[in-house]
């Protein structure tokens, strides 16, 4: 399965009284890099969900944001200074008695002095509130990668129609090719029938500068490598597994051969063509960058 590096998941559950959301976001780079927002309270999930992610992401620069409300739990718990509660309590009553006044205590009058009342955040089960979170995030990647998935096919159909056209361009060259030091040799012919006049042609002459000129325009080698690397490029397309960087190297050596080809052929219908090879060639560059 072919899997572009751009792509988008969302996933979100209210579980053991938390509402959990979590998203994904990607885009290329030549790497896996991670980077995360979350609650501080969470920060210790950070390397665990890393590495569940990278489980099934291997490139991309991708970016998690995670949020936990509490919609059932209260998430602090308020508790009670009992022993400052009855020092306040007891100077109150001193404070009747010396003064002689009506000593009306009220627990609303208590907790309205410093630090009598406390609150704290309420306690953590870090492993329950982590299987909620991962299966929270399992959810966002399977959206992830499918929206990769969908990508990545798109990908690979216009992939594979630019190879099918640069598998008619060598086509072509190997036709146009094939003729070059036959015509040659006849080019030869009559210009030494020009120069020459009347006087004898060393034909074997002829001959040796006509195979010195196809050994050294000859793209044999050439087109069947190209055919080789566009049959190993439609292979690499089918296989299940991360391909971006085997296709980038393959990218490298159809543009190495297209070149070579238009380094040996003087043949402006063969320029023409890898000018539409090299265009091609490209476009398909283009493409393969943005695959996992």
């Amino acid at each position: 399965m072919i899997l572009s590096m751009t792509g988008f998941g969302r996933g979100t559950a209210v579980r053991n009284g938390r509402e959990i959301t979590v998203e994904l976001r990607s885009v290329n780079s030549r790497y896996f890099e991670y980077s995360s927002r979350m609650p501080r309270t969470c920060s210790y999930l950070d390397s665990r969900l890393k590495k569940q992610l990278n489980e099934r992401v291997t490139r991309g620069k991708l970016e998690l944001s995670l949020t936990v409300q509490n919609v059932e739990a209260a998430d602090t718990v308020v508790t009670v200074n009992m022993e400052l509660a009855r020092s306040y309590q007891q100077a109150l009553r001193t404070l009747s008695e010396e003064l002689c006044i009506k000593n009306d205590i009220t627990t609303s009058l208590l907790t309205r002095f410093p630090d009598v009342l406390a609150t704290r955040h309420a306690d953590v089960d870090e492993e329950q509130l982590w299987e909620d979170v991962s299966a929270v995030t399992a959810q966002a990647l399977d959206r992830f990668v499918e929206m990769r998935a969908a990508e990545g096919a798109k990908m690979k159909a216009d992939v594979e129609n630019r190879l099918n056209f640069l598998e008619e361009c060598v086509g072509k060259v190997e036709t146009l090719s094939a003729g070059r030091v036959e015509a040659y040799t006849n080019r030869l012919y009559e210009k030494l029938k020009v120069i020459l006049e009347d006087r004898n042609i060393d034909d074997a002459r002829v001959l040796t500068e006509a195979a010195i000129f196809g050994d050294k325009t000859a793209v044999d080698e050439e087109t069947v490598r190209l055919r080789s690397h566009i049959a190993q490029y439609r292979s690499i397309l089918e296989q299940n597994e991360p391909v971006g960087r085997k296709l980038d190297f393959l990218t490298q050596e159809l543009n190495r051969e297209t070149n070579t080809i238009g380094s040996k052929c003087q043949d402006l219908d063969i320029t023409r063509i890898v000018v539409d090879m090299k265009a091609e060639i490209e476009k398909i560059r283009e493409q393969i960058q943005n695959l996992e």
